[in-house]
């Protein structure tokens, strides 16, 4: 006879203690204890389109402040675990506060209505979204934006319509809405430096909605919206694929069809170069626009857009025409990966790297944020948060500043030099203060795009399985030929790194077309050797993205690579180094070499690469050092 105690029992634990069960269950019992809820509000888009919206609200008379978060991720809140936890979480959060919390699917995704295209969305849904709440009986009339992500990329387009109730953001992670931003030709992160980054390939496959997915009849009513929404999630599940092969199929334009995936929207943003116009025909933001809110950014050291995400604060903050605008922008910098501030702990380990008790108060001062312009509470947030707050590794300690980078800091130049075999860790090449004295010297490396090296660690988000994101000990890396490595003498004493870092390199190559790669590492005196920021650069583009010109073999070239960001205490002891080669793969897409497209091609030419460092091709990193 079977027993059937023992799994009844077990059941029965499972309900009880099991942390997610419980948390789920207490965190919607208290949100609804303090909270109007109203579910599957279908909010009309001018061209009659219906975004669906939840709304949670404090139990008062009073008229309230809204924090609005548009998302294309599933906020159903029927079912268990973290996502309904973490809606119930945020929601709380809001209305315990005083707020009510706004939650909305953008077009096409979920339970609303239309077609969706990531950076591509209409922005009058923007605009028609604030007005709809603007206009609530119990809304106050200010409009507050929080998000980080795929949550917060809309943000910054959204905040040039110059609405009238949007009030205040807060966009977290935001570099997938930055289109262009002075040297910064991304185009929402699907570029750096001419190169495609892979991350929208990964991503693309697992949150892509088919065409043919089930769809709620047009004019559904909400309560038919509630009640099917019990059953329905609409939240497509892909097969489970490994990014790290996937990843490597040739042509690229084909890798979401070589695995069954949709490839619509993928299908035509692979063959958009970098100064396509639709780029700028969509939800992107670029500095021709204005943005007119004040802005509370949050950014981290390992994400995979942390140099333009800055770049953009930096530009509104010395380019807004209005003062009031200018005057209220800040900075938040973490040292940890996409999205992962409130994950920072009193050791917080950022790949194999520890940095430190890296805790913010992240609440407190957002809901200070809010409090100041949404409620037009007389708080001391001006006073008492700096313009900048921005963590430094290695030293292990929150630092602030009034500008970035901090004003205290000079421009170092580090020279490149060698006895003309740099080639590995193994070589002889040196990051140097002087100045070669050779009038001509250089280092050679073979690229073969079948052979790629590695993207290992680094400031990556998205790209599932192929790549850990964060600092890892880089040394075995170096063992290969096909990366050039120079690295300074051991600090006398310890030196602070913060800022924008720039790169000049003479090179020169037997192709048409290549990618030169940059990574800039802080070398412990045992050895290990952890990366902190990386960029590329396709030689195509180096006289800008509007046009290609095409490398002639023998030519020497000056190239200028995409500024790279970091503040880290290299200590005493420790060595400064930098990598160069041709590839960070997946990370980045291979050149194939050919001086042809590149996303629809599947044979490679093998590249024969210099970097020229001499009195005449002074090839540097520049180093923004504290005093």
């Amino acid at each position: 006879m079977k027993n059937y105690a023992m799994p009844f029992i077990l059941l029965i634990s499972i309900l009880c203690i099991n942390p997610i069960f419980n948390q789920d269950s207490d965190i919607w019992n208290q949100l609804e204890e303090i909270a109007h809820i109203d579910q599957k509000l279908m909010v009309p888009m001018r061209d009659g389109i219906r975004l669906c919206t939840d709304v949670y609200r404090p139990k008062t008379t009073e008229k309230v402040p809204i924090i609005f978060s548009r998302t294309p991720y599933n906020f159903n809140e029927w079912g268990d675990g973290e996502r309904r936890t973490r809606t119930a979480q945020r929601a709380y959060e809001a209305v315990k506060r005083g707020y009510a919390y706004v939650v909305q699917n953008e077009r096409g995704r979920y339970f609303s209505e239309g077609e969706w295209d990531i950076l591509g969305l209409p922005l009058t849904d923007a605009y028609d979204a604030f007005t709809w709440m603007e206009n609530q009986e119990w809304s106050n009339g200010k409009i507050g934006l929080y998000g980080c992500s795929s949550t917060a990329e809309w943000q910054m387009a959204a905040a040039t319509l110059n609405h009238p109730a949007l009030a205040a953001m807060v966009p977290q992670g935001y570099g997938a809405g930055v289109g262009r931003v002075g040297d910064f030709y991304e185009q929402g992160n699907w570029y750096r430096g001419g190169a495609q980054q892979m991350l929208f390939t990964a991503w693309l496959y697992s949150v892509e909605h088919d065409k043919f997915k089930p769809r709620i009849p047009s004019g559904a009513s909400q309560e038919d919206l509630i009640r099917i929404s019990r059953f329905y999630d609409l939240a497509p599940e892909n097969p489970s694929v490994d990014m790290s092969e996937a990843l490597s199929h040739l042509p690229v334009k084909d890798i979401i069809k070589n695995i069954n995936g949709k490839e619509e929207i993928y299908d035509k943003m692979i063959k958009r170069k970098p100064n396509d116009p639709a780029w700028f025909e969509g939800g992107l933001y670029h500095d021709d626009k204005e943005i007119t809110v004040p802005s509370f950014w949050f950014c981290s050291w390992y994400d995979v857009s942390i140099s333009p995400n800055i770049a953009l604060f930096n530009h509104v903050r010395n380019n807004a025409r209005s003062k009031d605008v200018r005057d209220n922008q800040y900075l938040v910098i973490a040292p940890t990966l996409h999205c992962r501030y409130t994950r920072a702990t009193e050791n917080t380990i950022v790949g194999e790297r520890s940095v430190g008790d890296a805790r913010l108060n992240y609440d407190e001062q957002i809901y200070a944020w809010f409090d100041l312009w949404l409620k037009g509470e007389s708080n001391k947030f001006k006073e008492e948060i700096p313009r900048v707050q921005y963590y430094t590794m290695g030293s292990n300690k929150w630092q602030s500043s009034e500008t970035w980078p901090p004003e205290n800091t000079q421009m170092t130049k580090y020279y490149l030099n060698s006895k003309g075999q740099a080639n590995s860790l193994l070589g002889n090449g040196q990051l140097q203060i002087d100045l070669p004295e050779e009038d001509s010297n250089s280092d050679h490396f073979t690229y073969d795009p079948m052979n790629p090296v590695p993207s290992y660690g680094g400031n990556v988000c998205c790209t599932g399985n192929a790549i850990q994101g964060g600092s890892f000990d880089q040394q075995h890396m170096e063992t290969r030929n096909d990366i050039l490595v120079y690295t300074s003498d051991p600090l006398e004493e310890g030196i602070e790194v913060t800022g924008f870092i720039n790169t000049k390199l003479y090179v020169s190559s037997d192709v048409k077309d290549t990618d030169f790669t940059i990574k800039l590492i802080d070398v412990y005196p045992d050895g290990r050797a952890y990366n902190l920021d990386e960029t590329i650069q396709r030689a195509r583009y180096r006289e800008g993205y509007d046009k290609e010109v095409f490398m002639k073999e023998g030519e020497i070239y000056e190239l200028k690579l995409t500024p790279l960001s970091t503040s880290n205490y290299f200590e005493k002891g420790h060595s400064i180094r930098i990598e160069i080669s041709s590839s960070n793969f997946p990370r980045f897409t291979r050149n194939l070499n050919t001086g042809g497209n590149n996303f629809d091609e599947v044979n490679a030419v093998t590249a024969h690469n210099t970097i020229h460092h001499s009195k005449m091709y002074a090839s540097y990193i520049e180093l923004p050092i504290v005093k």
